[in-house]
C-alpha cells in the first residue's frame, strides 16, 4: 500500500458544544478573538450564545460580518485588515462553509501579508495563521475540519480551491442545535452537499481504507435522515445524525479529495455565483453517470449503502436523481440561468480546477461540456 496521510481539526460532537468556545479560544493562548460569521447568523441567538462564552473567560472579542454566499476575496481582504486594527490573536468563524472558509482564508492572509489569490492551489501557504476554532451551523460542507478553502476571485470570476494543511481549523465545535435554524431548502442544499462530498471521496483515486470508511457511513446516514430532516425540521435525532454525515464526509474528502463534479460545480459558483450545494445536487447523476465505467465496483457499494439491490447505472443514478428532486431540489441549470452559449467557458474553467487531479476517469474538455448540456 502506497503511504497515506490523514489530517483533521480536534473536534468535540455533541449539543452544546457551541459553549466550549470560550475555553477553547483561551487554551489556545487567545485573548482577543476575532468572530467571523454572517448577517444570517447575525439574526439567530447563536452568536449570542458565542459571546456568552467569550465572556465567562474574560475574552474580549471584535464580529466580523460581512461575509456573502460564495465569499469574495475582497470579503477576506477587509477581514484581515480589521483582524490586524482590533489586534486580534486568534478566530472563530460561527456558521456555514462561506464564514468558516473566509475565517481560515483571513488567518492566512493575516499571518502572510500576502493577496488571498496568492494561496490558489495545492500548499501554497508559507506560513500558518493565528489559530482557528470553527463552529458550523449547516450539516453539509465540512469545512470545519478539511485542508480545504473555496473563496471568489473577482477579477476572473472564478472559485479559488485553497488547499493546505495550514487550513485545516485547530478545533471544530460540532453542535447539532446549531442546524435546527436552517429552512427546508437549505437543509436539503446542504445535505446534498455531504452527499456529493461522501460519494466523490468514495470513488478518488486518492481514496483509501480510512476515507472510505468515513465516505460510506456517510452516504448510508444521508439516504435515511436528510428526507426527514427536511421534513422535519426541529427532530434534533436527524439534525444530530447529518451533523455525523457532515463530519464524515468532511474528513473523507480533506483526506481523499474530489472530482469532476466539485470542479464543475466551483466553475458554476465563481461563472454564475449558483449556490454550491444546489450546484452540486443538479450535477451528481450526471457526473456519477461519466464516471461509472471507471469505478463500477465502488459504485455497486455506494448502492449497496443507499439500499439498492442493483448496482446498474441507470438505477443508480435514477436513484439519485428521484432522491433530490423528492426532497425539493427539482430544477435545472436552465432554470438556474444557465445557457448553452455558457458551456464552453464553464468546462475550460472545470478543466482548471484542482478536484479534477483525483477524478476516476480524467475529462476530456468536450466530455464536461456534455456533462453540462445533459443538466440543462
Amino acid at each position: 500500500m502506497e503511504l497515506r496521510k490523514f489530517v483533521t481539526s480536534e473536534f468535540v460532537f455533541g449539543n452544546g458544544a457551541r459553549f466550549l468556545a470560550g475555553r477553547y479560544a483561551s487554551n489556545l493562548g487567545g485573548e482577543h478573538v476575532f468572530i467571523v460569521t454572517d448577517p444570517g447568523i447575525m439574526d439567530t441567538g447563536l452568536l449570542d450564545d458565542l459571546k456568552s462564552s467569550m465572556d465567562d473567560e474574560g475574552l474580549e472579542y471584535s464580529v466580523y460580518h460581512e461575509v456573502t454566499p460564495n465569499p469574495r476575496d475582497h470579503e477576506v481582504m477587509k477581514g484581515a485588515e480589521v483582524f490586524e486594527a482590533e489586534e486580534c490573536d486568534i478566530i472563530v468563524a460561527l456558521g456555514g462553509g462561506s464564514p468558516i472558509d473566509c475565517a481560515k482564508a483571513i488567518g492566512a492572509v493575516a499571518s502572510n501579508g500576502m493577496h488571498v489569490r496568492e494561496f490558489e492551489g495545492v500548499d501554497m501557504i508559507p506560513v500558518p495563521s493565528a489559530p482557528v476554532i470553527c463552529i458550523p451551523t449547516t450539516a453539509g460542507t465540512g469545512a470545519d475540519v478539511s485542508q480545504f478553502a473555496i473563496i471568489m476571485d473577482t477579477e476572473r470570476s472564478v472559485k479559488m480551491a485553497i488547499i493546505s494543511k495550514t487550513m485545516v481549523p485547530d478545533a471544530a465545535l460540532i453542535d447539532p442545535e446549531t442546524t435546527v435554524t436552517m429552512d427546508r431548502e437549505l437543509t436539503a442544499a446542504t445535505g446534498m452537499d455531504a452527499l456529493a462530498h461522501a460519494v466523490e471521496a468514495y470513488v478518488s483515486n486518492a481514496s483509501f481504507h480510512i476515507t472510505d470508511l468515513n465516505a460510506l457511513d456517510s452516504i448510508g446516514i444521508i439516504n435515511r435522515c436528510l428526507p426527514v430532516a427536511v421534513s422535519e425540521p426541529k427532530n434534533l435525532d436527524v439534525r444530530e445524525s447529518m451533523m455525523l454525515a457532515s463530519l464524515e464526509a468532511g474528513l473523507a474528502f480533506s483526506n481523499a479529495s474530489l472530482g469532476l463534479l466539485h470542479g464543475m460545480a466551483h466553475s458554476l459558483g465563481g461563472k454564475l455565483d449558483i449556490a454550491h450545494g444546489e450546484a452540486n445536487a443538479l450535477l451528481l447523476e450526471h457526473v456519477m453517470d461519466f464516471n461509472f465505467p471507471a469505478a463500477k465496483e465502488k459504485y455497486s457499494k455506494i448502492a449497496g449503502a443507499l439500499g439498492l439491490e442493483s448496482a446498474s447505472r441507470d438505477e443508480l443514478t435514477g436513484y439519485i436523481r428521484k432522491f433530490r428532486e423528492d426532497i425539493g431540489i427539482g430544477k435545472t441549470l436552465s432554470d438556474l440561468g444557465v445557457t448553452p452559449d455558457e458551456i464552453p467557458e464553464l468546462a475550460e474553467t472545470s478543466m482548471n480546477d484542482p478536484c479534477i487531479v483525483t477524478n476516476p476517469m480524467k475529462p476530456r474538455v468536450e466530455d464536461v461540456e456534455e456533462i453540462f448540456r445533459r443538466a440543462l
